[in-house]
Order: structure tokens, then C-alpha cells, then sequence
């Protein structure tokens, strides 16, 4: 009996969390300022990341049915193959690793129909040091702190159309920021009946968990007009630092506003959102802006927002 017959199939293995850490990739230099940040370019002494690779292809199917692995590629395989590409990489960023390794991966494995490649930074930022020769403190060149903050990520899909690699979806991000603003937020007017016990702050502190993702216009201008997600997290800091919010919902589509006037490469921006706002529990008698507050109930409301341009007559964003 032909058992592949009788089933549809969908198939996927591959490698994940494959750690790299580059020493001396390119400098990355050539950012654009912009108002928000200072940011304009990174060292990439240690250039490191975490890569998932997933094969996707009907070509794998006799390992699952027949036990028969001649065209299998081992996840081993495709681990030192991340690694070598990463002693060669010739780039400064994670999306042009990611694009470079899709493009070999397919050019090398043909049996491979289609790939996604995700990409996560191991955030690392330089010790504080004695200069010498009284000249202070500053960065170290050699040693670095890991660091637990926020970090940049990036996913791709590359398909093979027999002759040409091509990218078929991406998402770049931001994730993992933890922001506390301890006035200049609000939250009143909302729905009020039996059920509600949440009373109306015109002022309070809001602490939020953030992850920001973004897509080009043009996925073949991820390394040509490369957002840095450095850039991202200092243009949505400033706009909580600034604006006078009346919900996180508020709060976020301002966020979006900002990026997409910022960035015309950037065709579509995304928030994912937690309200981690802390519990009010006292307040001083002589000073009504010291307060004291405390870890919530462990449910936390969630906010997500999805922005994108509007094509015109044309189609054209």
C-alpha cells in the first residue's frame, strides 16, 4: 500500500537556538540620525545571536514515511553550516546575516522548497572602565556585561523558484522592553457597571512590557535601507517620555504614528503590549507625589495594534 497517498502532508524539522558569537564582524556605520536617537552606528566586536533554522519541502516526506533519509540534510549539518557562514559574514547586521545564510542554504540544498530563519540577539554591552592618564571612564574595547534588556530579532522566508532564491516574508523587532512612566499617563471614561471595581486615574504611573515589530516595503531593502531596532526602541521611549496618554491603546497608536512618519521604508508596524501597572497602596499625607505601589494581581491586560499604509489609486504605499 502507498501510504503517502492516503494523507497530506505538511513537513518541517530544522535546528534551533544555534548560538553564534562572532568576534570583529564589520563595524556597522553609514545609520542615518534621526531626531529621537543617538544612536548612529555599532562596534560588532562581539556580534552575537541565537538562529532557528526551518526546512520546509514534500522532498523530506519519504524520511517520515518509508524511513528512507537520502535526501534528509541533519540538523547537525545545518548547525555547522550556520556557524561556518558566520566566520565569513562580511555584514554588521542580523537581518543580513539571516539573508545571506537563506540564499546559501537554498543554493547548496536544493531539496530544501522553502526556509525561515529566525534570529535573535545575545545582547552584550561594553564594561565601564578607567581610561587612564585621568581621562575618566569609558567603554571597554575587550570586555563586555551581558545584559538581560531588550534585544533586536528577525525572521525570513526564502522560497526557491528553481533558479533564483526569494524572500517571501519577513518581520524584524524590537522586544522584551520593560518601560515604567510615574506620571503622564491616564485611564477614565471606560465602560462602567456591576462588574467593575477599577477606578478612574487622570494621572498615573504605567508600567508596560513591549515588543515592536516592523516590515519593509520592500523586503529586498532589509540590508539597503536597514531600520536599526535601536532606532525603533529610542523613537518609541520618547514618544511614552512625551505624550500624555489616555490608555495604552492611545499610547501605542501615537508610538506607530511616530515610526511610519519616521521611516517610509517601514510598511507596516506592529505592538504587542502587557499592562503590568502597579497597585496603588499609599499616599503621603504632606506630599501627594509620593506614592507607594505594589505587584498587581497576576493577570495583566493585553494590547496589541497592527499599522499599516493605505495603498492609493495607484497601489502604490
Amino acid at each position: 500500500m502507498n501510504v503517502e497517498n492516503n494523507y497530506n502532508y505538511v513537513i518541517s524539522y530544522g535546528k534551533a537556538q544555534v548560538p553564534v558569537y562572532r568576534m570583529y564582524a564589520p563595524t556597522l556605520t553609514g545609520v542615518s540620525p534621526i531626531p529621537e536617537s543617538a544612536f548612529i552606528g555599532r562596534g560588532n566586536v562581539l556580534f552575537a545571536m541565537e538562529v532557528d533554522v526551518e526546512v520546509f519541502g514534500e522532498n523530506f516526506l519519504p524520511a517520515y514515511t518509508h524511513g528512507d533519509n537520502t535526501m534528509v540534510v541533519a540538523t547537525d549539518t545545518m548547525k555547522n553550516f550556520i556557524l561556518q557562514h558566520a566566520l565569513t559574514f562580511s555584514g554588521s547586521t542580523l537581518e543580513g546575516f539571516l539573508d545571506v545564510l537563506g540564499h546559501q542554504f537554498l543554493a547548496t540544498y536544493p531539496q530544501m522548497e522553502r526556509l525561515r530563519l529566525t534570529g535573535r540577539e545575545i545582547a552584550f554591552t561594553p564594561s565601564r572602565v578607567p581610561l587612564g592618564d585621568s581621562a575618566g571612564f569609558g567603554d571597554s574595547k575587550v570586555l563586555f556585561k551581558r545584559s538581560n534588556d531588550d534585544f533586536r530579532m528577525a525572521s525570513i522566508d526564502f522560497a526557491s523558484n528553481g533558479k533564483n532564491t526569494i524572500i517571501t516574508g519577513h518581520r524584524c523587532g524590537r522586544v522584551g522592553l520593560q518601560l515604567m512612566k510615574v506620571t503622564g499617563s491616564a485611564f477614565t471614561q471606560f465602560v462602567r457597571d456591576v462588574y467593575t471595581t477599577l477606578p478612574e486615574r487622570g494621572d498615573r504611573p504605567l508600567y508596560i512590557y513591549l515588543d515592536v515589530y516592523w516590515k519593509y516595503s520592500d523586503p529586498d531593502e532589509i540590508q539597503s535601507h536597514y531600520i536599526p531596532s535601536e532606532q525603533v526602541r529610542d523613537v518609541v521611549q520618547v514618544v511614552f517620555h512625551e505624550f500624555v496618554s489616555e490608555s495604552i491603546q492611545h499610547l501605542v497608536h501615537e508610538m506607530g504614528v511616530r515610526l511610519l512618519e519616521r521611516f517610509p521604508q517601514m510598511a507596516e508596524v506592529s505592538f504587542d503590549g502587557q499592562n503590568r501597572t502597579r497597585d496603588p497602596m499609599g499616599v503621603s499625607e504632606t506630599d501627594p507625589e509620593q506614592k507607594v505601589y505594589s505587584d498587581p494581581f497576576p493577570a495583566y491586560g493585553m494590547i496589541k495594534l497592527t499599522m499599516s499604509r493605505k495603498s492609493d489609486a495607484s497601489g502604490r504605499k
